[in-house]
């Protein structure tokens, strides 16, 4: 941050008005500086208790299993250590579990796996013959994408445009027998039907290839077995708030805190939790800021975010207002890192459209964070893949940085941010191997500083954001100025 450099002259009255001004501005002005104090190597020592916690938890940190709860626990008393005000609400939800899955076409296997909330089919599985979905800008999501004789089909269906549990209903109210859905870019598909009560018929997901396959073997006999159950879950958010600071316009940053069953889950998503966990520590629970900051760890986001959408949702509309924005950070240090802010204004025209008033100002300022790094972002779309979701569903404001996880990086991509072309962001998302080796150290820590950086700044001034002024500039507005008559200096 460059200082402002004053004019070659001042006349005395001036001077003293400029005093009395910086006076007025508290010590708390260090906020915007935050990055600078956010080191790498404090990131990285909260990833290593999160892959430390998941070695000694059966090998993940996943919501309703005791690696979570120790998660939960570690988070909590390192906020609590640091002076902020903390609470573990809990929340119930019904949790997915996958005893099995087989998938063949034609006699020969298919390699994939269960949508999340996938139903299970009977017993010994279903076998049907296999339709095809026509692709057009929005495949599967209208029932004139489907053929004729889609009733009592499983039918396979593009991603892409609308949700995986928009496409099997639709799929499912032309009276199809089940659904595969294959990915519309390199790598294996790793969705969910987001919430027991949109999931209709058992679904599937297969990556590109398998998936472009299939579909020159229309009325080839598909068998389909998935085995799965829900089971009645209780676990919990952790919220951490400043002592200090306005709370009728706070700041609030958030990150999931669980992660898969099939893993550690240290780049998904330990990698925002510890950024956001050090900048909290950083920053300290008193900090004397213009805006009250509130840090938050959402549980059973890999189950549909569940705990940001449940919060949100426990907000009354008076409560919501209180929140001047929020900033969310899921998966900061992809080994194949892209640079990526939510695209609040939706100049690049790709998907959701934009998010609410104020998304725009929040994405050109997690831009300019990353570019004071040297480091040109790019936006990416609210697909509704994070936990921002309910909060833009609700008008607040929304933003965050992400490094990529399931899409590949292009040629262009990796001649500005290095990497390989033509491989994922994260070739280990959502498997075993995302744990504390394949981590990228670098993209951990620009990422880490721009979101300490941009919340440091919110801390003192949401008003580009919203308008909101703090207190100070208030006084500065209300403050009369010096008279200069013609007889005023001397």
């Amino acid at each position: 941050m460059s200082a402002v450099k004053p004019g070659r002259r001042a006349t005395a009255a001036f001077a003293t008005f400029a005093a009395m001004l910086l006076a007025a501005v508290p010590a708390s002005a260090a906020t915007t500086d935050l990055g600078d104090r956010v080191e790498v190597d404090a990131v990285h020592r909260h990833l290593v208790a999160l892959q430390r916690i998941a070695d000694t938890h059966d090998g993940n940190r996943a919501s309703g299993l005791p690696g979570y709860e120790a998660s939960v626990d570690y988070v909590a008393g390192k906020l609590r250590a640091a002076g902020f005000d903390v609470t573990t609400p809990e929340f119930d939800y019904q949790a997915f579990f996958l005893d099995s899955f087989a998938l063949d076409v034609a006699g020969a296997p298919v390699e994939g796996g269960a949508l999340e909330y996938s139903p299970a089919t009977p017993q010994g599985g279903i076998t049907a013959p296999l339709t095809v979905a026509a692709i057009d800008d929005t495949p599967g999501c209208e029932a004139t994408d489907y053929p004729a004789d889609v009733a009592g089909s499983v039918v396979l269906v593009q991603r892409g445009s609308c949700t995986f549990a928009e496409k099997q209903l639709v799929a499912a109210e032309l009276g199809a027998a089940g659904t595969i859905v294959y990915n519309n870019v390199e790598g294996p598909l790793n969705g969910t039907l987001g919430d027991p009560a949109d999931a209709r018929i058992p679904s599937a997901g297969v990556d590109l290839a398998t998936g472009q396959r299939l579909a020159e073997q229309a009325g080839a006999q598909v068998h389909l077995d998935v085995q799965s159950r829900l089971e009645d879950i209780t676990t919990r958010n952790v919220l951490a708030q400043t002592r200090s600071g306005r709370t009728d316009n706070v700041v609030v940053a958030g990150a999931h805190l669980d992660s898969v069953p099939e893993g550690a889950g240290i780049n998904d998503n330990g990698s925002g939790t510890a950024g956001l966990l050090a900048t909290a520590e950083a920053l300290g629970g008193n900090p004397g800021a213009e805006n009250a900051v509130r840090f938050a760890f959402w549980g059973a986001e890999e189950s549909g975010l569940v705990g940001s959408t449940k919060y949100v949702q426990g907000l009354g509309f008076e409560q919501q207002l209180d929140i001047a924005l929020y900033l969310n950070f899921d998966m900061i240090g992809s080994p194949n890192a892209g640079y990526f802010a939510y695209d609040g204004d939706d100049s690049d025209g790709v998907g959701a459209g934009p998010g609410p008033h104020g998304s725009g100002a929040i994405e050109r300022d997690l831009v300019a964070a990353l570019a004071e790094q040297g480091v040109e972002a790019e936006g990416t779309d609210f697909d509704g893949r994070s936990d921002y979701g309910e909060f833009i569903a609700n008008g607040i404001p929304a933003g965050g940085l992400f490094t990529g996880g399931d899409g590949t990086k292009t040629e262009e991509q990796a001649a500005k941010w290095g990497g390989t072309a033509g491989q994922t962001f994260d070739p280990n998302y959502h498997t075993p191997q995302d744990d504390l080796s394949n981590v990228d150290r670098v993209a951990l820590e620009r990422n880490s500083k721009a979101l300490a950086d941009t919340i440091g700044r919110y801390a003192q001034s949401t008003a580009g954001v919203n308008g909101a002024q703090g207190r100070t500039a208030q006084r500065t507005a209300a403050a009369p100025l010096p008279r200069l008559g013609e007889h005023a200096v001397r």
